[in-house]
């Protein structure tokens, strides 16, 4: 799937963050419609985007572990209840992953959930999904094609060997990606020349191709402490600016 972005990270680096500037990214660009896909189980994309959620696809899978309405077949019922977690806005839509499953496995459940969500990321231009930072999430719902893998890192040498051990899961994930990304968020207006140093190395050892810098940003502080949406930040903001010339070059692929 050419057009799906993935986002990965362990957890503080800003991940949903710079989901949420993605998205409002290929908006404005017109590359639409988008699909938000919040598969990290501490669900909080929603809020960036300013969207409230109703029903998750892990509740959907949960109520299938009980019959379906008596007379409706279950991939009717599916795909029906399907529909209602999509929560609609302008130019994209929103569906969330929601808690994984307790203990034990319905493996009925997770295919044909699986089948009607592969068929919806047909009516959609770009699909991004905001992940957990192991990504099992890809796995349980068979998105093993990927157009781009972009990792988060924060501005520090810990992060980005976290990184690059979040990417050297593809493997034994099974992942086919065909761009794979290093993005640092959060950096300081002045990159200390070990860390650039460091960055360069790791992409180096990894395959990781590095997308750039994004710098704090007091415009998302007080957005995000005062649980404002993102969407509608200034085009002039500094790190609107920055992440949109990167996500330019995700795009051309280099």
């Amino acid at each position: 799937m050419a057009n799906t972005i993935a986002l990965a990270g362990k957890g503080g680096t800003g991940k949903t963050t710079v989901t949420a500037l993605l998205v409002k990214y290929l908006v404005e660009k017109g590359k639409t419609p988008v699909l938000a896909v919040d598969a990290d189980p501490n669900a909080n994309l929603n809020e960036l985007l300013g969207l409230e959620v109703q029903v998750t696809l892990g509740e959907i899978k949960n109520e299938l572990r009980s019959s379906v309405p008596q007379g409706m077949a279950r991939t009717d019922y599916i795909e029906m209840r399907l529909n209602e977690a999509i929560i609609e806005a302008d130019d994209f839509d929103l569906v969330v992953m929601g808690q994984p499953e307790g203990p034990g496995c319905y493996c009925a459940a997770h295919s044909f959930l699986s089948q009607a969500l592969e068929k919806l990321l047909r009516h959609y231009a770009y699909t991004v999904i905001d992940n957990e930072a192991g990504m099992e999430h890809l796995s349980r719902l068979n998105m093993r094609e990927i157009g781009h893998l972009l990792v988060v890192s924060d501005a520090s040498s810990r992060g980005v060997l976290t990184a690059s051990r979040i990417a050297r899961l593809i493997e034994p994930l099974q992942l086919e990606v065909d761009h794979l990304w290093l993005l640092v968020n959060r950096a300081p207006a002045q990159i200390p020349e070990s860390l650039d140093d460091y960055v360069r190395e790791i992409c180096a050892q990894t395959g990781l191709m590095f997308l750039g810098y994004l710098p704090e940003s007091e415009d998302i502080f007080k957005r995000e402490i005062n649980r404002e949406p993102l969407l509608d930040l200034p085009l002039h903001s500094d790190v609107v600016k920055q992440s949109y010339r990167c996500f330019d070059k995700m795009l051309r692929g280099g």
